[in-house]
């Protein structure tokens, strides 16, 4: 395991797929699709509320945020699904990775939304349309049909709704691989803006230069507003971003602090947010299942310390502090539950890992009985310079990750230029004092 730099890249694709988790559950769950469906929220263990909601089941006045008595009253007929957020996150994760294969910098923003780099991929692809339609194809190939043809039935369901009309039909194109909405653009917030106004199965390209443009027409409600600054901003006659442009910055900046001023670059188009991504290092997993389910909180915490331990003691944490920790349990029925902490201060000790996991099992528990009972780390800063001293076996594993990955590009490209392009520089004669004969180039085989 070793220390590894971020990638970053100022152009962006991003891919967005609305209501995942209803639609991934729906895809194993077809019979499902024509009726009014809703997914429960994964963490209000105590008092059940809706989370996600199907269009059939909206049409009927349920909202995200009710309790259940609220949506059943509303619509006595709708089917209610307990959250399996594990499974979701598996989905996801495959979306993530087949992305990845497109471009090595891709940034998870939140379960059915990432954001794909897109620096330096015209010389494979070409145009941004051919990148798009490259991000469909793969996203096909890892599995992600049976989600999207979910969302294929949820909308035939809804056919009788009125579609969005086209603002733009130049600055959109038709992908049928996949249903996935694709914004593409110079920074986060305009793909992001972008990937809202596309319709399943269409990309928003927003040119390079036409940002302010696009963004002009677009409502406030895309802006990172909280419900108060959205309110007084609608007071004041601000519907659109072009209409807060047209206010002063140094006015916004008086009423709205540091915070009006970002609010206003970023509708300006001024403000380019790079799409930041990561060498994402194998997880540390330590798995129990129990011979018969377990619900006492008691038993559970302790599982969850020993579940740690045995963690702490894989060969790769060697040198490591651990920096991020998520634990999943699979429960009784089929569901499951899923938590993930960040530590501000990483740690390599029991105690300061395990008490985050403790606290968010009193606040939001098991909906069920625990069968199986799994704990990750998934991201680590460096230690002290002695413990790194003792990391030897990690790093050769490492480098081993690395080498692999370097095949498969090279592969990569000389499936895609017909003949090899990269070359390892050798000393043939360092000696000489003609520099051409001091080195030579071959063919690079890793």
């Amino acid at each position: 395991m070793t220390l590894t730099p971020h990638l970053a890249s100022d152009s962006a694709a991003c891919c967005w797929i609305p209501l995942f988790a209803l639609r991934s559950e729906l895809a194993r769950r077809p019979e499902l699709v024509s009726l009014p469906v809703a997914l429960l929220a994964p963490d209000t263990a105590r008092t059940p509320r809706v989370w996600q909601v199907a269009p059939l089941a909206r049409r009927a006045g349920v909202k995200p945020g009710m309790t259940v008595s609220q949506a059943i009253g509303l619509c006595p007929g709708l089917k209610l699904c307990e959250p399996d957020p594990v499974h979701y996150d598996e989905q996801f994760a495959r979306l993530v990775a087949a992305l990845v294969t497109v471009s090595p910098v891709v940034e998870p923003a939140e379960v059915g939304r990432v954001f794909v780099g897109t620096d330096g991929l015209e010389g494979l692809y070409g145009a941004p349309e051919n990148i798009v339609e490259a991000i469909q194809m793969r996203s096909a190939e890892c599995g992600m049909r049976n989600v999207l043809n979910a969302e294929c039935g949820m909308r035939n369901a809804e056919c009788k709704g009125k579609r969005r009309e086209a603002n733009d039909p130049s600055l959109k194109f038709r992908t049928p691989h996949s249903e996935f909405r694709i914004g593409w653009g110079r920074g986060k917030f305009v793909a992001w803006v972008a990937a809202t106004r596309a319709k399943p199965g269409e990309a928003v390209i927003v040119p390079v230069g036409g940002e302010a443009k696009f963004l002009a027409s677009q409502p406030l409600a895309v802006l990172p507003l909280d419900p108060d600054t959205h309110r007084r901003l609608l007071q004041l006659g601000v519907k659109t971003l072009g209409a807060l442009v047209a206010l002063p910055e140094e006015a916004v900046v008086s009423q709205y602090g540091h915070a009006g001023r970002r609010l206003w670059r970023l509708a300006a188009g001024l403000v380019s947010e790079p799409v930041v991504g990561r060498v994402v290092p194998e997880p540390i997993v330590a798995a129990l299942t129990f011979f018969s389910s377990v619900g006492e909180r008691d038993l559970l915490a302790h599982a969850l310390d020993k579940l740690v331990d045995r963690a702490l003691g894989d060969p790769r944490r060697s040198g490591w502090r651990v920096q991020v920790v998520r634990v999943h349990a699979e429960l009784e029925h089929g569901a499951s539950w899923l938590v993930e902490a960040t530590l501000k201060d990483p740690s390599a000790t029991r105690e300061r890992i395990a008490a985050p996991l403790k606290t968010q099992l009193e606040r939001s528990p098991p909906a069920g009985a625990v069968e199986r009972l799994v704990v990750e780390f998934t991201a680590f800063t460096p230690g002290t310079a002695e413990l790194q001293l003792f990391a030897r076996d990690a790093g050769a594993a490492a480098r081993a990750g690395r080498r692999r990955a370097l095949q498969s590009a090279a592969r990569e490209i000389a499936l895609r230029i017909r003949r090899p392009m990269l070359y390892h520089i050798i000393e043939v004669q360092p000696w000489s004092r003609l520099p051409e004969r001091r080195y030579a180039l071959i063919d690079f085989e890793p």
